[in-house]
């Protein structure tokens, strides 16, 4: 198998690479993150005018790219950047649903195509309290009159829904609690007099928002009832992403502590010079680059089958956050109590990697998954 980029994809990735080295400094991104949005509007869209955000996207929808390897390439960026534009909540969670739904031939491609220029945005809002990591577990409603869907319940945790110009929102029209079947996906309006949000910083420099929806008015993306599929390939997506995103800012990260190690000096000479400390290196970069591994065979599988796709997928989402969490310990520990400090860039590294281990599900849930869905490859 050829693991090297195409033209394209290498083109793309030095683009994004060089943007965000030269507009992405530390301080800036700081500033980025305390705004009022959470996040760089202009910045956005300049991602946009680079083709990032089309990239994330397949050609009925208006992009070029959305394939697996496409989604691992930008979010790998993403994370080495530790960008705070909203390229999660948007592009793969809020985008996606509508892609599955028909994109333009449904009626969206003006709101896509207004993704891809930077000029719309959108938040998945799907998790709700108590639901933890089920997909299924859905308690808001959406009951049908004349018509005319009207939405209520709690949705918690969503991805820069303070900002989304539009949220896509799962409610159940029928079954259990717990029920794949039953659930659909609705288009609403976050200005809706029915919309109650809550916004909050999350520990990585991200935000998120509680939205309260009671008689909200939604609008039907695809089929009602039948969305738990296109649910579950969504999410597949995110976690993709989100591990490709920990990847990014692994890599980022080691590199920081080994120019640390060889100009930090102690006794006269280099830490880096200590033979633990460069056993310590050794082990952070064999298990980043088995997780670069895991990432790759992920990407490649993503449009496989729902047992290759959710296995694959669970297994670098798994190693994600148990290689992320060593990686975080090891790189606060070897640059010693200057880690700690906010103008360094590696305890927000760290932040990065530790909240993205508890996004789409944490190292144990995917284990379970993996475990799962390997018995029906067995």
């Amino acid at each position: 198998m050829d693991f090297n980029l195409s033209d394209e994809r290498r083109m793309l990735q030095e683009t994004a690479r060089r943007m965000i080295r030269e507009t992405y400094p530390i301080e800036k991104r700081h500033d980025f993150a305390r705004s009022e949005k959470g996040f760089s509007a202009d910045i956005w869209r300049d991602f946009a005018e680079l083709g990032l955000v089309g990239a994330l996207l397949p050609a009925q929808a208006g992009g070029y790219g959305g394939t697996g390897e496409d989604i691992a390439l930008v979010f790998e960026e993403v994370g080495r950047g530790l960008v705070v534009e909203p390229f999660l909540a948007t592009a793969i969670l809020g985008a996606w649903p509508l892609c599955e739904a028909g994109g333009a031939e449904a009626g969206d491609a003006g709101t896509l195509e207004a993704v891809i220029e930077g000029r719309h945005l959108l938040a998945l809002a799907h998790g709700e309290p108590g639901s933890r990591y089920s997909l299924a577990q859905v308690k808001t409603q959406a009951t049908e009159s004349g018509g005319i869907w009207r939405i209520s319940g709690v949705k918690s945790v969503v991805l820069n829904g303070d900002t989304a110009d539009d949220l896509i929102v799962s409610a159940r029209i029928a079954g259990a609690a717990e029920a794949q079947d039953g659930l659909a996906l609705f288009r609403v309006d976050p200005k809706d007099e029915g919309v109650a949000r809550r916004s909050y910083a999350l520990i990585d420099g991200g935000a998120a928002a509680d939205i309260t929806l009671g008689e909200a008015i939604g609008t039907p993306i695809g089929a009602p009832g039948e969305a738990y599929p296109v649910i579950e390939r969504t999410i597949a997506r995110a976690a993709l992403a989100a591990a490709a995103q920990a990847l990014g800012a692994m890599e980022a990260a080691k590199d920081l502590t080994l120019d640390f190690l060889k100009t930090r000096t102690q006794f006269g000479k280099p830490i880096g010079a200590n033979q633990v400390l460069q056993h310590r290196m050794v082990d952070m970069l064999i298990e980043i680059e088995q997780l670069r591994s895991c990432v790759m065979l992920a990407a490649s599988t993503l449009e496989a089958g729902r047992e290759t796709r959710e296995r694959n997928v669970s297994a670098a989402k798994h190693l994600a956050g148990r290689v992320g969490r060593q990686v975080a310990e090891e790189v606060i520990q070897m640059h010693g109590g200057v880690g700690m400090t906010w103008e360094l860039a590696a305890p927000h590294y760290a932040k990065r990697i530790v909240m993205i281990d508890h996004l789409f599900g944490d190292t144990d849930h995917h284990l379970e998954r993996f475990i799962h869905f390997s018995k029906g490859a067995a």
